[in-house]
């Protein structure tokens, strides 16, 4: 019998309750001490779990012995038996040295499958402990910390999905290794800045292959991500074996897009190592601002949808829900724009040319994807079944990135899928000689995980779309049913432990093909599945209205997905049946309602399945809620109204606080006293109580006047415009749609021009200076789009070489407008527009991270506005334009609508020339001229301009203004997204927390 034995714990004698901080656990050192052997004869209290349900399958055991040896005899003895785990020696003692014990000596046997450590303890005054009760309190702690030592591995066959080999060892074998895994591994790794720096060098030279002599920035920035994301990864192991012991239910999280952002600072401040990471970059004469910089932006998605995806997964991990994302890992992503003349022009992003620090290649997770082929009839155990025979396969395979919360452990996994080709396709053609084939096959495969949103103007863009959607969507259901079935083995339990929340309608393949699995291969029958089915599917549709629903035509969904195709057809066939019973032979409703839209072009409408399947309907805010209810989904919420809710977007307050405004995040902590408000946003209202502080605006201002500095030099840097800080920095940042109304700030910048132009020199100097700041990507195959772009800059080019004009007004365009631009743009804002017309913004997460940072909003009253409105006032922000019941009637005036003189100057400017292309921008004018005027930027042009007045007039009120920002930033506690996904939890998916113990 061997025995380890570590260095004396001190006690804790802060430590008041059973609350652990945030801590990184010290490592210990093992060293070699005599061997204790156990007295043969003694008496043992044993205390029995007061957990409601101790695990049933561990083999854990704390007791308190009443024998301790002469020189001990002032010694509590607590014996503990439980299956080995790496790090568990150092989870204990710390327990120990968190609840003020002391703990004088210990010892570790081994007794077949089990360690037994013994553990001489006296509290803080080295007195023994006798008191039953606080016994019963230190087993509690105990059995906290040490839940989930008992996890066992389980074997897969091997086929495709996850193979485990477990090396077969006798007793003696299996002792030796875990006494030396203990004598290596017990502990986590150190975060002071000599341990940071150790760990740096090391993947300098081991990692990225240079010498620790001689490296720079770009290499730095590698060794410290890789450094970071070993921490990751030890969180993210005990967060994984975690879940497998608790088996909680999990929350899967489908969405086609992650729009994440640069991991390193987000992960330094999540693990609570950014100061850490700073001193030790420093003492290496690196700076850690600098080697952030180095990061390029994972280009995993586009817009609001996709950033709403990373800040939910953000949220999740934070608040400990079991939840495990899904999508694409895009080699490409959507494009890198850049801007030539005026113009945009696409070109990819290739964001992985250097490699990816933050994901781990999982090449033994990989899944089977079929497409194409056809369905057969058999006979199996004499019942009839379908059979699909593919006619192309690709391969799945994973790529796992750990995503940390804030203030805890728990670090979940989002799991990307790239296809690869298959294996046995490419060895038939090698062999063949057919060597051209192999590489096209390679291609036509690995295209499907290339480029977010092929365009889809042609067929061969469509298949691919579709082929994107139905490849992420069966190599993520496989991978969700092989894990319930690593550890159940009756699938009436599936609902019990699995919800699939579908982002939108793009992962609604999920429903036809979890059918599929069941049907097809787990052999249930079609109601038992279909009963799964129900229970296990949540939607949230982000869409407005009905042109902006997808359909997918029936003959590509038939020839690319024939069995697919089949389940759609009988699960449209029994709801329409029964629908018949509900509301009679109803057949406008009927047709309206079903899943397959007859025309000219036969389609399944993809929201119809989602709605019928799922358990509830989420809108993303309150007017959103209400046009699903009323307009875009009437028929079915007059049929199941119990199924449709709304929870309002938000944004993680780490990310667009603590990551892109430290200054601000500072400030906030240091007038609320706590640092508490960045895991629990609620207390960020307390900075009402200081809004009107003379002492908080100046440091308001001061934080304000830093982040414009910064913005400032970044202008300067990409467009070679210097730009005044006195002025106001008023700001449209978003992707280039109509209905964003970019081109409705473009013409009322063109009239502020015009005033400025025609004023005397007295007027000129009343003139509020602004630097007007647009940015966004507009879709490739979307000309309008393009056409405001270049209005954009050849208007900039027109004002900013204008000398009568000054430093009165500038425009600039940001290019290639992405997460860590906004980080930068976002703090420096003084005012951010929201120009959607009314009832075509579903939430617009856009408006919650400027007013996050103290950005006055000028916007309508569309979308999660109206509930901005509700909790900042309408005094603390500027509001315009027609409302959401008055635009029906407006368009129905057509070209009898009234448009001021103003308006109709501007586009004459426009189109005469005045700023060059006047052919060019022939197209654009027409839109907005002559009844054209679909998204009214007409008739809201002289409201829209009186906003702009009353913003101007209270920024010259400098302790009016910052009040306003004060309270803006105040009012966004409402809209965390923290906040969003409690209620998604609690309402939608029926999960609970599930906190990984130190």
């Amino acid at each position: 019998m061997a025995t380890l034995s570590f260095p004396l714990v001190k006690p804790n004698p802060a430590f008041s309750s059973f609350l652990f901080p945030r801590l990184t656990l010290p490592s210990k050192s093992v060293s070699s001490v005599p061997i204790l052997c156990s007295p043969p004869h003694r008496t043992a209290t044993t205390l029995a779990s007061s957990a409601a349900q101790p695990p049933p399958t561990t083999s854990t055991s704390v007791t308190v012995e009443t024998f301790s040896p002469e020189d001990l005899s002032n010694s509590t003895v607590f014996v503990i038996r439980a299956r080995n785990r790496i790090g568990l020696l150092q989870v204990i003692t710390r327990v120990f040295n968190v609840l003020g014990l002391r703990v004088d000596k210990a010892t570790i046997n081994f007794e077949g499958d089990s360690f037994i450590k013994t553990f001489f303890v006296t509290d803080s005054h080295g007195n023994k402990i006798d008191d039953q009760e606080s016994l019963e309190r230190i087993k509690k702690a105990l059995f906290e910390a040490i839940d989930g030592d008992d996890v066992t591995a389980s074997v897969e066959s091997a086929a495709r999905g996850i193979v485990v080999r477990k090396p077969r060892l006798d007793f003696g074998e299996r002792k030796v290794k875990a006494e030396r895994m203990f004598e290596l591994m017990d502990g986590f790794l150190k975060n002071d800045p000599i341990s940071l720096q150790k760990d740096i060098l090391h993947h300098v030279e081991y990692t990225v292959a240079r010498s620790r002599f001689s490296f720079d920035d770009f290499e730095a920035y590698q060794a410290l991500a890789h450094s970071v994301r070993d921490r990751l990864i030890e969180r993210w192991h005990d967060t994984q074996m975690h879940f497998k012991r608790t088996d909680p239910k999990r929350i899967y999280f489908l969405s086609l897009e992650f729009l994440m952002g640069r991991s390193l600072s987000n992960s330094v401040i999540n693990l609570g190592i950014r100061d850490q990471v700073a001193d030790a970059l420093g003492q290496l004469g690196f700076e850690f601002e600098v080697l952030a910089e180095q990061e390029g932006d994972a280009a995993l998605g586009n817009g609001g949808l996709a950033r709403l995806s990373a800040c939910q997964m953000d949220s999740l991990a934070t608040l400990d829900y079991p939840a495990v994302g899904y999508g694409l890992r895009y080699q490409y992503g959507l494009f890198r724009q850049v801007i030539l003349d005026g113009f945009q022009h696409e070109q990819p992003d290739y964001w992985l040319n250097f490699g990816n620090p933050w994901e781990i290649e999982r090449v033994h997770v990989t899944y089977s994807v079929k497409f194409y082929g056809t369905v057969a009839d058999e006979l199996l155990n004499e019942e009839k079944c379908k059979v699909w025979v593919p006619g192309e396969t690709v391969e799945a395979v994973a790529y796992d990135n750990p995503i940390p919360g804030y203030g805890t452990r728990n670090t979940i996994n989002l799991r990307l899928w790239a296809a690869k080709p298959s294996d046995q396709q490419d060895m038939e053609s090698y062999n063949t000689g057919d060597y051209v084939n192999a590489v096209v096959d390679r291609q036509r495969a690995e295209n499907i995980s290339s480029i977010l949103y092929p365009d889809d103007r042609s067929y061969q863009g469509k298949e691919l779309r579709l082929k994107q959607q139905y490849f992420f969507v069966s190599a993520s259901v496989q991978d969700i049913i092989r894990r319930f079935k690593d550890t159940h083995n009756n699938f009436d339990e599936f609902p019990e432990k699995v919800a699939l929340h579908l982002n939108d309608t793009h992962p609604s393949l999920a429903i036809a093909e979890v059918m599929r699995m069941l049907v097809d291969e787990e052999r249930l029958g079609w109601n038992r599945a279909w009963n799964i089915i129900c229970k296990i599917f949540t939607f949230t549709t982000h869409t407005v209205s009905p042109e902006g629903l997808e359909k997918i035509p029936v003959d590509l969904l038939g020839s690319l997905l024939p069995r697919h195709l089949q389940i759609i057809y009988d699960i449209n066939f029994n709801f329409v049946e029964e629908l018949k019973k509900r509301i009679g032979l109803d057949y406008d409703r009927l047709a309206r309602m079903s899943i397959v839209e007859e025309g000219a072009v036969k389609s399944i409408r993809m929201a119809n399945l989602s709605i019928l399947c799922s358990q509830t309907v989420n809108g993303v805010s309150r007017v959103h809620s209400e046009l699903l209810k009323t307009k875009l989904f009437k028929d079915f919420y007059e049929l199941w109204p119990e199924k449709f809710q709304y929870k309002t977007n938000g944004v993680t307050q780490r990310r667009w606080i603590v990551v892109s405004n430290p200054s601000l995040c500072a400030l906030i902590s240091k007038w609320l006293g706590t640092e508490a408000w960045i895991h629990d946003i609620d207390l960020l209202i307390g900075l009402r109580e200081h809004a009107a502080n003379g002492q908080l605006h100046q440091e308001w201002k001061m934080v304000k006047k830093v982040n414009k500095i910064r913005l400032a030099k970044y202008i300067e840097a990409t467009s070679g415009l210097k730009v005044s800080l006195d002025a106001m920095f008023d700001v449209q940042t978003k992707r280039i749609h109509e209905y964003k109304r970019q081109l409705l700030n473009i013409l009322a910048i063109i009239h502020r021009y015009d005033c400025i132009k025609n004023m005397n020199e007295n007027d000129r100097k009343k003139v509020v200076p602004r630097v007007c700041i647009i940015g966004g990507k507009a879709a490739p195959g979307y000309e309008t789009a393009k056409n405001i772009i270049k209005l954009c800059h050849a208007v900039a080019e027109k004002i900013n070489n204008d000398s009568d004009i000054g430093d009165l007004l500038k425009l600039v365009f940001i290019p290639d407008y992405n997460v860590s631009v906004a980080e930068l743009v976002i703090p420096g804002a003084d005012l951010s527009q929201h120009l959607s017309t009314a009832g075509h913004e579903a939430s617009g997460t856009g408006s919650m991270k400027f007013l996050m940072n103290g950005c006055l909003l000028l916007a309508t009253e569309d979308g999660s506005t109206v509930e901005i409105i509700e909790e900042i006032g309408e005094d603390n922000m500027f509001l315009f334009g027609a409302k959401v019941h008055e635009v029906p009637a407006l368009r129905e005036k057509g070209p009898a609508l009234k448009v001021p003189l103003q308006f109709s100057r501007v586009v004459r400017m426009v189109r005469d020339g005045y700023f060059g292309f006047k052919d060019y921008f022939k197209s654009l004018c027409d839109k907005i001229e002559g009844g054209q005027d679909y998204y009214l930027l007409g008739a809201d042009f002289t409201s829209y301009l009186e906003a702009q007045a009353a913003a101007d007039k209270a920024f010259v009120d400098k302790e009016r203004w910052t009040e306003m920002s004060i309270l803006s930033t105040a009012g966004s506690w409402r809209f965390s997204s923290d906040k969003t996904i409690e209620e998604y939890a609690e309402k939608t998916w029926g999960i609970q927390p599930c906190r990984c113990p130190l």
